[in-house]
């Protein structure tokens, strides 16, 4: 695997282990607060209620190579950067029971990813840069906790159908694009965050992984067809945060 890849890796985990380290420290002084006057809170009291979500991505794969043709031309595929992309959503809340919501959060997102191919350590060609504007349509259950003051953590979990507008029909034979991704892909996503209760909405922050199911590539012979071989399986990767306005 190359340095830089290795590097990028490293990063990207101590980047978790920083956020989990945040919400650690942050859960004892939130539980450890003294009774205040509550916000109300006539949104959660509702059967239904809506909303809207801002939030921020990173795209990624997560790329198999295919180590047959690795032996024989070692070419290694990885992401070679994350980008940042962006969310919008509207919000629509189920709340059958107490701890409990049933959420759907049709909307769409932008975002980016980049394909170099290494050999030997080096970098064989210039990146393949995958833009993807997803329809979305995730499904997911809300578990919450006890609301103390005006805080209440919770967590998410659930599936999301997104279809690529900007997938390509066809290869651009003028373009280095030697990867076609697939239009429909189905996700399972689990997340966390924490309810606020403002004076007159909710403001929720919520960080959330979501991992696509299937491989993404499409298997049309390109022009170049050795770029593709090196990919065993391609699947889709998102960490996304949002900002629920409730």
């Amino acid at each position: 695997m190359p340095a830089n890849c290795s590097d990028r890796i490293l990063k990207r985990i101590s980047t978790y282990i920083v956020l989990v380290c945040c919400v650690l420290l942050f859960a004892p002084s939130l539980y450890g607060q003294k009774q205040k006057p509550k916000n109300k809170s006539w949104y959660d009291e509702k059967l239904f209620h809506f909303g809207f979500s801002l939030g921020f991505n990173t795209m990624d794969f997560r790329i198999t190579p295919s180590q047959s043709y690795m032996n024989t031309d070692s070419l290694y595929p990885e992401v070679s950067r994350l980008n940042p992309g962006i969310n919008i959503q509207i919000v629509t809340d189920l709340h059958p029971a107490n701890h409990w919501d049933l959420r759907f959060l049709p909307g769409v997102s932008f975002g980016q990813r980049n394909i170099r191919y290494y050999r030997d350590g080096v970098t064989y060609n210039t990146q393949q840069r995958l833009e993807s504007s997803y329809v979305e349509f995730p499904f997911l259950v809300k578990y919450k906790g006890d609301r103390l003051n005006n805080v209440r953590p919770y967590v998410v979990s659930g599936l999301n159908f997104r279809y690529d507008l900007a997938a390509k029909k066809e290869y651009d034979e003028e373009k280095p694009v030697y990867v076609r991704l697939k239009k429909p892909d189905l996700y399972y996503e689990v997340g966390a965050g924490l309810d606020f209760y403002l004076v007159y909405f909710k403001l929720s922050i919520e960080l959330k992984m979501s991992n696509g199911l299937f491989d993404v590539r499409v298997t049309d012979p390109p022009v170049d067809p050795r770029f593709m071989n090196a990919i065993d399986k391609m699947r889709s990767q998102m960490w996304i945060i949002a900002f629920h306005f409730e």
